[in-house]
């Protein structure tokens, strides 16, 4: 932890189960703190900011315990306010949201109209399925349908697998991206791995020199994997969505190094250091 000065931290996988925290994660955040150390919690959860702080609170990882958070929710609203990037410039107002009613914050303040189909719409923003137990599958006919219309997709959430509560797996926003990439449809993402959420995050720090950040994750295709697009050092926590790849059976459990090379090297990826858990 010496040589870095600024932590990235993934949510899902490192400091909590979507439940509840694991146990050395608000130990571990207040030793940062206590060693001067900035820290960030990046998510790519599809939602306002305030309603990840809110869920957290609830968990025990209090406001106090980090410095900022980013989530893929708040840089998709950030993204349709400021159009910086040029594909939002051209989305129009009409939007047809394909996700939950949890997800709704994203629209908060902005100049967009939601609609009820996708016959309405100049846009679709995608934060995922309705439920965990839906698969790709479900939401073909939707996506044949915003095709039809030719509709550029905006997706707030680019992970494609989740560990749900119970330990299953589900899918997530980025898996119906995916598919209507496969389609021939039009898709932005905002989110790990995309190096625009990690400018974001630095934005937010005051621009440290990216060699003294660590990003801390638990996924390869996207906490790793946009740590290096974004050229920032990372660190593999393992007890997360690769844990059962792994072998892993428990919590803090250590991995075979064999099986972590591995795995690394079947995504081409390398990382700075593999972690049985974010624990001090």
């Amino acid at each position: 932890m010496g040589d870095y000065d600024v932590f990235i931290i993934d949510l899902w996988g490192v400091l909590h189960d979507g439940t509840v925290a694991y146990p050395h994660a608000i130990e571990t955040l207040q030793r940062l703190k206590e060693n001067g150390k900035q820290t960030i919690l990046l998510s790519n959860a599809p939602r306002r900011t305030r309603d990840l702080i809110q869920a957290m609170q609830r968990m025990g990882l209090h406001r106090s315990l980090y410095d900022e958070i980013l989530s893929a929710g708040e840089a998709t609203h950030c993204e349709i306010r400021n159009c910086r990037d040029p594909f939002y410039k051209t989305l129009g107002r009409h939007c047809w949201h394909l996700g939950p009613d949890r997800d709704r914050s994203v629209f908060d303040s902005l100049d967009v109209e939601l609609v009820a189909t996708p016959e309405e719409a100049t846009f679709v923003v995608n934060t995922g399925p309705l439920a965990f137990h839906e698969d790709v599958d479900d939401y073909v006919t939707y996506l044949l349908r915003c095709r039809q219309r030719d509709l550029p997709m905006v997706c707030a959430n680019p992970d494609q697998l989740v560990v749900s509560i119970d330990g299953g797996r589900a899918i997530c926003a980025g898996a119906l991206a995916a598919r209507y990439e496969e389609l021939g449809g039009r898709v932005s993402y905002r989110g790990k791995p995309d190096p625009a959420i990690y400018d974001m995050c630095l934005e937010r720090l005051g621009q440290p020199d990216r060699c003294k950040v660590l990003a801390i994750g638990d996924t390869l295709e996207t906490d790793i994997a946009g740590a290096a697009a974004a050229h920032i050092d990372a660190a593999f926590v393992t007890c997360g969505l690769h844990g059962r790849e792994l072998g892993i059976a428990a919590y803090n459990e250590q991995a075979e190094p064999e099986r972590v090379a591995a795995l690394l090297a079947r995504h081409h990826l390398r990382c700075r250091a593999v972690l049985p858990a974010f624990a001090w």
